[in-house]
């Protein structure tokens, strides 16, 4: 049996089937790890997702950006984006068996069989893993539930308030959690997230540094696993910091690691 942990999908099914054919994936005995962001921009959100769906029994998925864009648009409270390609989910027939699925997926993975856990955006530095764990716990409890899911999706876009604070609550508190697991990149010295960048790790905003690079950066006796940062073409070089988007939706690769032995596999997309 092989663990692979695979990179964002983003919609590219052509891809993903070329990678799970060069890394002999077997559903009988092997198991993947998806960072998040399974939908949009790409050609086939909607195959992409069924295809996931199918496998659901070997893998475990974390919630993206784009894939909690998705949920928001199903509960009417997001508009369309010029580039979305998720309307055939939206029409599908077996859009509430797909959605309902998807919104059941957590914010963070643990791997404890290879000592990593897995989030799309990464690890906010200045949490431990049981406030990762228990935060990301929260935003699951509110998405199982309707009502609080429907209040979650309502509030859940801005940038505002840019960092952690413990007198947080309510949907202010639920999208600064969100924010740290699905659209971290860059941080202050105080773990406040800036939003708007999104270049290169060497081209940092002023007063900030790419989360991994913290010098106060907690240690969890983990490896970290996420995708979201494809200008990374998958190095952070920081140890045990496995950074797995290549940019397949932008003309680049996709990228799966093989938890076992760590080699890498690619497939262009």
């Amino acid at each position: 049996m092989s663990t692979f942990a695979i990179g964002d999908l983003q919609g590219c099914l052509s891809p993903f089937e070329a990678l799970l054919d060069t890394i002999g994936f077997n559903p009988d005995r092997d198991q993947l790890l998806l960072a998040g962001d399974l939908v949009n921009r790409g050609p086939d959100s909607l195959g992409t997702l069924r295809r996931v769906y199918e496998l659901r029994d070997n893998v475990r998925v974390v919630l993206g950006n784009h894939d909690l864009h998705l949920l928001a648009l199903a509960h009417g409270h997001a508009r369309p984006k010029s580039k979305d390609t998720l309307a055939p989910i939206l029409d599908a027939a077996d859009r509430d068996t797909l959605l309902g699925w998807l919104r059941g997926q957590p914010l963070l993975v643990e791997v404890p069989e290879f000592d990593a856990v897995m989030a799309h955006a990464g690890l906010p530095p200045l949490w431990t893993l049981e406030q990762a764990r228990q935060r990301a716990a929260e935003i699951a409890g509110v998405l199982a539930d309707p009502q609080s899911a429907d209040i979650f999706f309502s509030q859940m876009y801005g940038n505002d308030p840019a960092g952690w604070r413990d007198d947080l609550t309510g949907p202010t508190r639920w999208r600064v959690i969100t924010n740290y697991f699905t659209r971290m990149r860059f941080v202050d010295r105080q773990g406040d997230l800036d939003l708007t960048t999104k270049g290169e790790a060497d081209q940092p905003p002023a007063g900030f540094v790419p989360w991994f690079e913290h010098p106060d950066r907690l240690d969890t006796g983990c490896r970290v696993l996420f995708g979201h940062w494809a200008a990374l073409e998958g190095r952070s070089g920081v140890a045990g910091v496995e950074a797995l988007d290549t940019g397949c939706v932008w003309g680049g690769c996709l990228t799966a690691l093989r938890l076992d032995d760590d080699a890498r596999f690619r497939c262009d997309c």
